[in-house]
């Protein structure tokens, strides 16, 4: 039986309020409710009955102030359904039943681990790469993976393995000619791990803005061996 691939969640733009807009009709709720509650010529029950609710929809119009910085997102939430992302930056305002999940676009840079793997002829090698990479679709880095920035690392990691096995490290006499090498076609290399990457990270909504190996060496066990051979 074939299994059908996982609907995808698109990210939704979602248009807020002014935050000074909410600000000022909260304020001006309470203030009312203050007049009402306050005033001497108002009759006590008419003072509760006015000044009350009053009150509590000042405070309810005040709960759905938030702020977002620059390169920063919002995903709004009604009791658990995805009702739309708010990327503008600065003071906003959204139904207050809301729940705002923020969610940073900035860009990230990941440093991966040296790993130890064996080139495309079988040698053991030593190979780190440094990505930068950002959010490009909130919903889908929020609802179609559990932890994207888990997802993110456990990726790279899988890719850059998967990249140090398609190559031969250096140049032997097996090598035919033409063929990238690690060591001597790095540029060529990085391109091949950006696009490894992206179609990786595409799952989660990442996109990739660079990525560069940042350390390349033979495992110190045949180091020695290899370079006097070289």
């Amino acid at each position: 039986m074939i299994k059908e691939p996982m609907s995808r969640t698109g990210e939704i733009e979602r248009r807020t309020v002014s935050g000074y807009v909410g600000l000022g009709v909260g304020i001006a709720l309470i203030a009312a409710a203050a007049f009402f509650i306050l005033n001497v010529d108002v009759a006590g029950v008419r003072a509760i009955l006015f000044g009350a609710p009053l009150f509590i929809l000042g405070a309810f119009v005040l709960s759905g102030l938030y702020m977002l910085q620059p390169n920063e997102a919002a995903i709004l939430l009604l009791f658990g359904a995805y009702k739309g992302t708010d990327r503008t930056a600065g003071l906003r305002w959204a139904n207050p039943f809301y729940r705002k999940q923020k969610i940073s676009l900035r860009a990230h840079n990941l440093a991966s681990d040296r790993l130890k793997v064996n080139d495309k002829r079988g040698n053991p090698i030593e190979i780190a790469a440094a990505i930068v990479w950002r959010v490009h679709d909130s919903a889908q880095a929020s609802f179609d993976v559990e932890n994207y920035e888990q997802y993110v690392r456990i990726q790279a990691e899988a890719a850059v393995r998967h990249l140090a096995s398609s190559y031969a490290y250096d140049e032997g006499e097996d090598l035919h000619e033409g063929e990238i090498t690690l060591r001597a076609g790095q540029d060529r290399v990085a391109q091949s791990l950006i696009r490894e990457l992206t179609d990786r990270f595409d799952q989660a909504g990442i996109v990739v803005e660079d990525a560069k190996l940042t350390h390349l060496a033979y495992a110190p066990e045949i180091a020695q061996v290899m370079l006097r051979r070289q």
